[in-house]
């Protein structure tokens, strides 16, 4: 009996150590402000913060390349009007 209260009592130290461990490994991971896991939520709203200019001037920048290509889709379609219309004024001569 009396090694029964000693194996359970080994048992139970072993598991607070290793819960204890278990906390500290957790608590530097993001237990507090200095841990690892808040120092990633700073940086990620850091860049959120620094992105967040991006957004409207993006927008803005797919409407001029749309105009753009739209342009230059009328210009393709000029010359190839041109070159056609060429080709077959020298057919002609």
């Amino acid at each position: 009996m009396i090694v029964t209260i000693l194996a359970v009592l080994f048992l139970v130290f072993v598991l607070i150590k290793y819960l204890a461990d278990i906390d500290k490994i957790l608590k530097k991971i993001g237990g507090d402000g200095n841990s690892y896991l808040a120092k990633l939520r700073l940086g990620l709203r850091a860049i959120e913060t620094e992105t967040a200019a991006l957004t409207p001037n993006v927008v803005k920048l797919n409407e001029t390349l749309i105009n753009t290509a739209e342009g230059l889709k009328a210009v393709d379609d000029g010359l190839v009007t041109g070159i056609e219309k060429a080709l077959a004024q020298e057919k002609y001569n």
